[in-house]
This record gives structure tokens, C-alpha cells and sequence, in this order.
């Protein structure tokens, strides 16, 4: 006879579980108590808003479900901003929320909500486990909904009474995983397309990738001399220096990619659902009817067709599309290898940043610096803000992940993430960079990553607004301001009060130093970029955009 919280323990250790991210409660005190006597690494987290995002990181770096503990009602609710981020974004995650007991449901019981109807539209399954006998099938079964197909979040509801109660239950076995892998007669058919081509062009995104697709995709991009583009803030699928890349299919594209992803004649869209922002709001692919001959594979065969009809189907993972295309070749040279040289030199210049700008600090040399001193497996993290423009399109990612951001775009997400990250690799660097407004969300987790000992660095950019709606505020209304500006508090005094290190920068040619000394203390830091707000895109500033200028 076991405990539900036995069981619950059992069955996340039966399937690989390591370590969980939580915010306790005494919903589930069993589950607790189980965690005393499990290898089961848990970290506490100081609001269940970054609980949620570090297991959504651990979900998006490892492939694998990222767990997260949380109570009933605020606590659940504080959880969905995570849990709208797995699911926009393919990330395995499971969500375990203590829940009302059985004899208090339906009455509007303390910290009572519906899972189901409240979790219904941004999860893959939300459940409730009624009988603690049958916790072995439930959990195993969220792990493959969380991971087949097009991965994403699951919701488990459990009521306090069933975790306390004692049931015999089957011994819990781990999932099986579930790979879709390309027939030869699509293989085929996607050889003929592109034989027949003259302006083919790749577009990389989704899930379900790994070190190993990468290497492949790598390869036939060289034995077909393709241009490879990534979707929006899934850099990390292409080396950025390497020949073949073509550059960033996202928000603010280089109007050069977009008018080579218009004029192309074949794009072939691995992993991707090719959403509103990297398609510029269906623009470069047209919706439902796409001007190229569109290849679209995905290892969920729901979200082939559902928004673009492509001329070829292929339900399959990206890592097994690319294993099985990768032992096919090229009749010849393909006559466009020399567009493909253009691409990437555009790329480069594209990705060169400026070096002056408004106000005492520029951006340009500071990401000059930073590329020449993070080394290539360091893992960036950010939430959303104008200010992760100078990650996305000047930072360029050389290895597999190494890239932690939301395509949701949801504000509060790099610190929480870089804490995930840190605690998955100890060994390698890791950085997130927020805005003023974005690191304030969940800005707390900062003092998670001191408890736990994990030295990252958080590149703090503020302007004293909030500068995405302060961009489309002065551009929609010119001069009037409501609602954008903000009153910090001293960033680097603070990380010194949650006992990390702190530094601000106020010039440019400060920041390197400061970045070494954050570097050296070994504590997580804070390095404050005091940004004049004038500064609001790496081209034009507030005023010229306010004049339309």
C-alpha cells in the first residue's frame, strides 16, 4: 500500500524525472514528503509564473518534460503564463497542481478551480486524478502527450484527499517514445521538387531537434548548397557563420531574406508551424495559398494543411526527416549554390551591429564585446522587449541549445530560464538579458538562482520604459504618452541585497569591465545597461519615429 504522493514520486522517477520546479503548497504535502526519500532534485522557485517558464526551459533545452509543482487557485493561475509559452511554443512541459478535496468540489471550495475549463485551450491534456490507483497510467500517459506529435504542456489536477489516501497500484514503467518518420515515396517526391527548382530556400523551427539533426541538417544544406533561414528565436538550429546560412525568419527580417523567401519557387519548412511572426504576419508565405511550392513537414499530421496548404505533406520529427533526406544527393551542382553566397553575405552584413547611437552607452560595441568573450556553447536567455532585437540579430548562434526565448513573446521569461539553464549545465555560461520592464515580472527568481548557487548573469537593459509600446504608442499617437514609463529601482543594489553581485553601466566603454568583474565573483549578477530611451531599435530612434521621420 502506497500513498498517492508515493506514487506520483515513483512514477516521475520511472520516467527519468531528475529534478522538478516548484512553489509548495499544502495541497500537496504528500507529494512533498515523498521528494524527502527521492533523488529527485527539487527547486524551490518565489512565484509559480517562473516555476512554470524554468521547467519550460529545461523542457525546450533537454527535449524531455520539463515538471513543475504548484498549488491550487492563485498558485495554478500565477502557473499559466508557463504553460501559454509550452504550447505556443512545442515545449514539453507537465504541470502538477494540488487540488480542493474530493468532498469540497463544486461548492466554490478555498483556492477552487475548474482545471479543465481554465487550462482547456493552452494545453494538450488537462486531467484530474480521481483514484490514486490508477497515478502509474496517468503520468505515463502526460508524458506521451507532452512529447509525441507536436509536444506541449499537460495539466494534472490533484485533489488533496486522493494523494493522502493508501491504494495498491501497479508498478509505474516509462513511457514509450513515439518517432514519425518519412515514407521513401515522400523522400522521393521532395528530390523531384527540388531538381526541378531554381530558388529554393529552408526555413528551420519547432521542436523535436537535436546535437544530432542539427550536424545532418548541416550537411545536406552543404551537399544541396541551400539556403537555410531559422524561424523566429530558433536561431539555434544552424550555425550562424556557417556558408549556407541565410539569416533569422522573424520580427523585423532583413527585407533582403524576405525578398528572397517571396521570390523562392520551392520552401521547405522543417519543424515549423510558420506562425504570424516569422511569416511577417502571413506575408512571406501567403495563408491558405502559398505563392511557392510549399514542402511542409511536421511530426504532427494536425498541423499539416491547418494553416497553408503545401504542395507536399510529410508527417515526420524533424531529426527523422533529416536522418532519412540526408542519404540522398544532388544530380549535380544546383545552379543556385551562388545565390545561396549572397544570402549569407547579406547575413553578415545584416548582423553587423552599429556602433553609434543616442545617449552614453551604445549597444553596437557592447555586443561586439560580448561576442568575442562568450564562448560558443554559452546558453543566451530573454523574455520579450525591444531590447532582445540586439540579441536576435546581432548575436550569432553557433551550436544546438544554446537559446532559451519564448515565440510567444511573453515578458518575465530570461531570468527564470537562465536559472533552468544553469542548474541543467553547471559548466557552461549562461546570460539573460531583460528589459527594465521584462526583468520585473519575475525578476525574484534571481534570488532562486542565489539559493541555489547558480552564477548567472542577467544583462539588465534599462531605459525607464516600457519600450515595445513605447515605440507603437509614439508611432500610433505621436506625444501621447500614457501608460509606458517607469520608475526602477537601482538593479545592481539589488542584486547585492539578494546576495549576488552587482554593477552598472553608464558608458559604453565601462561594460566590459564590468562584465568581467560579474564574470570573476562567482555569485549571480546583475550588470545594469543604463540605456538612454532615445535608443529604442538598433536604427531609429524615438523621435524618428514620433515624426515619422
Amino acid at each position: 500500500m502506497k500513498t498517492g504522493g508515493q506514487l506520483i514520486v515513483e512514477a516521475l522517477e520511472a520516467n527519468g524525472t531528475d529534478r522538478i520546479f516548484c512553489v509548495p503548497g499544502e495541497s500537496y504535502l504528500a507529494v512533498l514528503d515523498a521528494l524527502h526519500d527521492s533523488s529527485i532534485r527539487t527547486i524551490v522557485c518565489r512565484q509559480e509564473g517562473g516555476a512554470a517558464m524554468m521547467a519550460d526551459c529545461q523542457g525546450r533545452l533537454t527535449g524531455k518534460p520539463g515538471i513543475c509543482f504548484v498549488t491550487r487557485g492563485p498558485g495554478a493561475t500565477n502557473a499559466s503564463a508557463g504553460i501559454h509559452i509550452a504550447m505556443q511554443d512545442s515545449v514539453p512541459l507537465i504541470l502538477f497542481i494540488g487540488q480542493v478535496a474530493s468532498h469540497a468540489k463544486e461548492r466554490e471550495a478555498f483556492q477552487e478551480v475548474d482545471y479543465k475549463r481554465f487550462f482547456g485551450d493552452i494545453a494538450k491534456w488537462v486531467v484530474e486524478i480521481d483514484d490514486a490507483s490508477r497515478i502509474p497510467e496517468f503520468v505515463t500517459r502526460a508524458f506521451a502527450v507532452a512529447t509525441s506529435g507536436r509536444p506541449g504542456p499537460v495539466v494534472i489536477s490533484l485533489p488533496e484527499d486522493m494523494l493522502t489516501s493508501e491504494v495498491e497500484a501497479p508498478e509505474a514503467l516509462p513511457h514509450t517514445p513515439v518517432e514519425t518518420r518519412p515514407g521513401e515515396a515522400e523522400i522521393d517526391a521532395l528530390e523531384m521538387l527540388l531538381a526541378g527548382a531554381k530558388r529554393p530556400f529552408v526555413i528551420l523551427g519547432g521542436t523535436r531537434w537535436d546535437e544530432k539533426a542539427v550536424a545532418r541538417m548541416q550537411t545536406i544544406a552543404e551537399t544541396w548548397s541551400l539556403p537555410v533561414g531559422c524561424s523566429f528565436r530558433r536561431q539555434m538550429l544552424f550555425d550562424h557563420l556557417h556558408a549556407n546560412y541565410a539569416g533569422d525568419v522573424g520580427i523585423g527580417i532583413n527585407p533582403k531574406l524576405a525578398a528572397q523567401i517571396k521570390a523562392a519557387d520551392v520552401v521547405l519548412l522543417i519543424g515549423g508551424r510558420m506562425g504570424e511572426m516569422p511569416s511577417s504576419d502571413y506575408t512571406l508565405l501567403k495563408s491558405p495559398y502559398p505563392d511557392q511550392a510549399l514542402v511542409h513537414v511536421h511530426a504532427d499530421a494536425g498541423e499539416l494543411g491547418r494553416v497553408y496548404r503545401p504542395t507536399l505533406a510529410i508527417n515526420a520529427s524533424p531529426s527523422a526527416f533529416v536522418e532519412a533526406f540526408a542519404k540522398r544527393r544532388p544530380a549535380g551542382t544546383p545552379s543556385w549554390a551562388d545565390e545561396t553566397a549572397k544570402a549569407h553575405a547579406a547575413y553578415l552584413e545584416w548582423s553587423t551591429p552599429p556602433q553609434t547611437g543616442p545617449g552614453a552607452v551604445q549597444m553596437g560595441p557592447i555586443m561586439n564585446y560580448l561576442e568575442k568573450a562568450l564562448p560558443e556553447d554559452a546558453i543566451l536567455t530573454n523574455g520579450a522587449g525591444n531590447y532582445a532585437t540586439w540579441v536576435h540579430r546581432f548575436h550569432r548562434f553557433r551550436r544546438f541549445a544554446t537559446q532559451a526565448a519564448p515565440t510567444s513573446g511573453s515578458m518575465g521569461y530570461g531570468t527564470p530560464a537562465a536559472v533552468a539553464a544553469k542548474a541543467l549545465h553547471p559548466d557552461r555560461e549562461v546570460i539573460a538579458f531583460a528589459g527594465d520592464g521584462c526583468f520585473l515580472m519575475n525578476g525574484q527568481e534571481f534570488a532562486t538562482a542565489v539559493q541555489y548557487g547558480l552564477p548567472i548573469i542577467v544583462v539588465v537593459v534599462n531605459n525607464g520604459i516600457y519600450g515595445t509600446i513605447r515605440m507603437h504608442q509614439e508611432r500610433e499617437y505621436p506625444s501621447r504618452v500614457v501608460a509606458t514609463d517607469l520608475k526602477n529601482p537601482d538593479f545592481a543594489a539589488l542584486a547585492r541585497a539578494c546576495g549576488g553581485h552587482g554593477e552598472t553601466v553608464e558608458k559604453t566603454e565601462d561594460f566590459a569591465a564590468a562584465f568581467e568583474r560579474a564574470r570573476a565573483s562567482g555569485k549571480p549578477a546583475i550588470v545594469e545597461i543604463r540605456l538612454d530611451p532615445e535608443a529604442i531599435t538598433p536604427t531609429r530612434t524615438l523621435t524618428q519615429i514620433r515624426d515619422k521621420s
